[in-house]
């Protein structure tokens, strides 16, 4: 908690150097709740170059750490890096994997970036089907960007393939700490 209020400044001046000797502290520690926040944080201050030089490798390493633990939020920084060639060669199927697992927890970003590689194939077969389940998902839990994604691909789909998505939408139940 120390190492998220000097990063966010809560109470305190921000200090991303000091922020990050307390995160990496906690990353350290048996809690394995305190150890993945940790190392989503200390990852996202490699990412964004916060108290160290930005450093995709780094954040990488860090996120993968958490996300082998299970962190949806890291999974999915995972999927994005994949995506975009950020600290690892691109790979679309690799970004696919990741947004999947935080997908199966009910990460609304998660599902709208898988709804978008299926929209254009990109790492798993094009599926209108599909995109449409990930974006009504996102949308059910209030996510504007899903609802918007979801009305957009209805528009190039039949009646029959959208009730097929809402059915599949429907039956769908999220698993909570899905890991590798």
């Amino acid at each position: 908690m120390l190492g998220a209020m000097y990063e966010e400044g809560q109470d305190i001046a921000p200090d991303y150097k000091e922020a990050l000797r307390w995160l990496r502290l906690a990353a350290a520690q048996e809690n394995s709740v305190a150890q993945r926040a940790a190392r989503l944080h200390v990852a996202l201050m490699y990412y964004q170059g916060q108290g160290v030089q930005q450093d995709y490798k780094e954040a990488m390493r860090w996120y993968h750490l958490a996300a082998d633990e299970g962190d949806a939020d890291a999974q999915l920084n995972l999927g994005i890096m994949y995506e975009k060639g950020q600290g690892v060669p691109q790979d679309d199927k690799e970004a696919a994997k990741w947004y999947r697992l935080a997908v199966e927890q009910g990460n609304a970003a998660a599902q709208i970036n898988l709804g978008a590689m299926y929209i254009s194939g990109q790492g798993v077969p094009q599926d209108y089907i599909q995109a449409h389940v990930w974006f009504n998902l996102a949308g059910a839990s209030g996510n504007a960007a899903g609802i918007r994604c979801r009305d957009l691909i209805a528009r190039q789909m039949t009646p029959a393939q959208i009730a097929e998505a809402q059915r599949l939408a429907r039956e769908w139940k999220p698993r909570a700490g899905s890991a590798r």
